[in-house]
This record gives C-alpha cells, structure tokens and sequence, in this order.
C-alpha cells in the first residue's frame, strides 16, 4: 500500500509598506540643530552691543570748559576811608561741546573771590556751539571798590607778604535742543590765582574742572 506524502504550502511573501510621511514634515539634519541656538545668541549679542554703543554716542553730555588765557590788569586795594579792593581781569573762555547735537548757552558768568568770599561776578552774552565743535568767548571782569570786612586781617598780612591769593569761577549753562526734547546742561572751571602785588603780575594759577557730579548733586 502505497503511502501518500503531504507537500508543504507554498512559503508566504511578506511585503513592507512604509507609512506614508506627512508633506510638512522636514527632518533636519541634527548639526543645523545644534547650531541655531549659537546663532540666536551671536545675532542677540550683535544688536545689543549695536544699541549700547548707540546710547554711548547720541546721549547729551555736559560741555567742557577752560581757561586758556588769564591776565591780571590791575589789582589796588585801597585802605581809607575803608579796606576795598579793585580788580581787573581779561579771561579767554574756550567752551567744548562734545555731541553730536549743536548746544546753545544762555548763562556764562565769571566770579572773582578772595579766600572763599566771593567778590563780584559778571554774566555775559549768550552762545551757540555746534556740534563736535568749540567757541571762545574773550571777558573783561572788573570790580572796583569791593569791601572785604571780614578778612581785613588776612588781607593785610597777605600785603605784607607781597602776594594776595584769589580764586576765579567761570561757569556755562546752556541746553541740546533734540527734535522735541531739551537736555539741560552745565559746566564750571575753578583758579586759583596768586597775585605778586609788587609788580602787578599772576605768580601763579592752577585750573580745574569741577565735576559734573558735585553740580548736579
């Protein structure tokens, strides 16, 4: 009896059909990744760094103020029927304006004092200074029968001396006019001057600025 023998089935394809990807879908490659926040960051950097040195060179700054030139033209002091001075100056002023904006000032005044007492003061005309630029403004002070009451001692021991320390004072007000805004400004210059009386002649004169700190504080 003959046996029969079963064939095994047919082996079975298995085909793989992707999923189907989304249109809008885009894969970006993982360095372009990694890159674009250092991107961000340099780009933030840059416009910071562009908007500080922006501040720095547009916003108002106080005006500078020298003396280039002081002449002593006469210095009496007169002791009847009162102890008085009279004094005579020339002063050269240079005023410096270092914006971008042109300045106008309305106040520049010179003041002589002797030992902190202030003598008298002068004010004299208004100015314009354009911008990055300078003007120089030429003043004659001169006071004349200036009581010192107070510090008659020390004023004729200095004329023993020969010599009569006195301090100058020039000071600029002024303003940036900008579109629709005005910044207001001010500047001052401190001398002290010591005057040989024998010969009518600055001995010796030191010059500083005064900072803007201690006159807007």
């Amino acid at each position: 009896m003959a046996s029969s023998k079963t064939e095994p089935p047919p082996p079975q394809h298995h085909h793989y059909n992707p999923l189907p990807h989304d249109q809008n879908d885009n894969v970006l490659p993982s360095s372009y990744s990694s890159h674009l926040p250092q991107r961000r960051t340099t780009i933030l950097l840059t416009v910071l760094l562009l908007l500080f040195s922006s501040l720095y060179l547009f916003w108002p700054s106080d005006p500078s103020v020298k003396i280039v030139r002081l002449k002593l033209k006469k210095v009496h002091v007169h002791t009847r029927p009162r102890v008085t001075i009279d004094v005579s100056m020339a002063v050269r002023i240079k005023v410096r304006n270092g914006d971008v904006y042109s300045m106008d000032y309305d106040a520049l005044e010179v003041g002589v004092g002797y030992r902190g007492k202030r003598l008298g003061q002068v004010r004299f005309q208004q100015g314009h200074v354009r911008a990055f630029g300078s003007s120089y403004v030429d003043a004659e002070v001169e006071f004349n029968g200036v009581g010192v009451f107070s510090d008659v001692v020390l004023l004729l021991e200095d004329l023993a001396k020969g010599t009569v320390p006195f301090d100058t004072v020039t000071e600029v007000r002024g303003k940036l006019g900008v579109l629709v805004f005005h910044f207001p400004l001010r500047a001052r210059v401190s001398c002290e001057i010591l005057v040989n009386m024998m010969n009518q002649t600055i001995f010796r004169h030191n010059c500083y600025e005064v900072s803007t700190l201690d006159l807007h504080g």
